[in-house]
């Protein structure tokens, strides 16, 4: 399938601590790693793992940071069309603890794709299955939705309202103070609203409750999970999945990311879901 990704990257530097250090604590690093990540790198490796390939419009700093996510990513299998940040690369600091949770501190502006840049192929994006919309300028999520099918994250409600575009789904949490959404806050309203909520499931909108999907191992790290759980889903419905199902392989990438290192160490491939898994419903 054509499938593609609108976001943004970070180069993050991940440690692993046995806790978060309080206000004045020194506390020493168990294990450190760094690699490319941010929203839109998790989900367009993702895609690519599950599709073999995917687009992905993004912004890169002209720096040495800049230079390596544009390989690393590369090597992931996405196919990269960026703009020039015209600044360093954005970069985050992320603690892992020992029960897995994760603790981001980011550091420089976030660095958006614009769908006025007439030097990438924004047509692309009309030739899709599908398109995760991460971040990027109204301009970009209006390319965006010349797709399809369109799913967004609740991070850049501001975007959303702005540009007025119906998307099919919104994908929020009701963990992430940053990605909740009520009804009324966006005109037109989504679709569907998915509401992820951990451990405990989460919410079809319109639907109902579900499950999530049983871990695959021991519980690592959540970097990347929601946006894991995303592109699983955009993916399914890509290919055609009702939404509970496109929901369920949604659910099992994100719970397959919290089994695995970084970013990307859990990511489902092709092989990992077929054939396509049933939603558990609650009730």
């Amino acid at each position: 399938m054509n499938l593609a990704v609108v976001g943004h990257v970070e180069w993050v530097e991940f440690v692993r601590v046995d806790h978060v250090p309080a206000p004045g604590e020194i506390v020493h690093a168990l294990e450190t790693w760094e690699e490319a990540a941010g929203g839109g790198a998790v989900a367009a490796v993702q895609l690519a793992n599950l599709n073999g390939s995917v687009h992905f419009f993004t912004s890169l700093g002209d720096d040495e940071h800049g230079r390596r996510a544009r390989e690393e990513l590369a090597a992931r299998g996405v196919t990269i069309h960026s703009t020039a940040a015209g600044a360093p690369q954005r970069r985050a600091f992320t603690y892992v603890d020992t029960n897995g949770e994760r603790t981001i501190s980011v550091l420089g502006r976030k660095q958006l794709p614009s769908g006025n840049d007439g030097s990438l192929p924004w047509e692309e994006l009309a030739r899709c299955d599908a398109v995760y919309f991460v971040s990027g300028d109204i301009a970009a999520l209006r390319a965006a939705r010349r797709a399809p099918v369109l799913v967004a994250t609740a991070r850049e409600l501001e975007t959303l309202r702005r540009a007025a575009e119906r998307l099919d789904v919104l994908v929020g949490s009701g963990e992430d103070a940053s990605e909740r959404f009520e009804p009324g806050e966006l005109d037109p309203s989504p679709r569907t609203v998915v509401t992820t909520s951990g451990a405990l499931g989460g919410w079809i909108r319109p639907g109902g409750p579900f499950r999530a999907a049983p871990l695959p191992g021991p519980i690592e790290d959540a970097y990347g999970c929601g946006d894991s759980f995303a592109a699983g889903l955009t993916f399914g419905l890509a290919e055609g999945l009702p939404m509970d199902e496109a929901v369920a392989l949604g659910a099992r990438c994100g719970a397959a990311v919290l089994s695995g290192r970084g970013a990307y160490g859990g990511q489902l491939a092709r092989g990992d879901w077929s054939p396509p898994p049933r939603l558990d419903r609650i009730g």
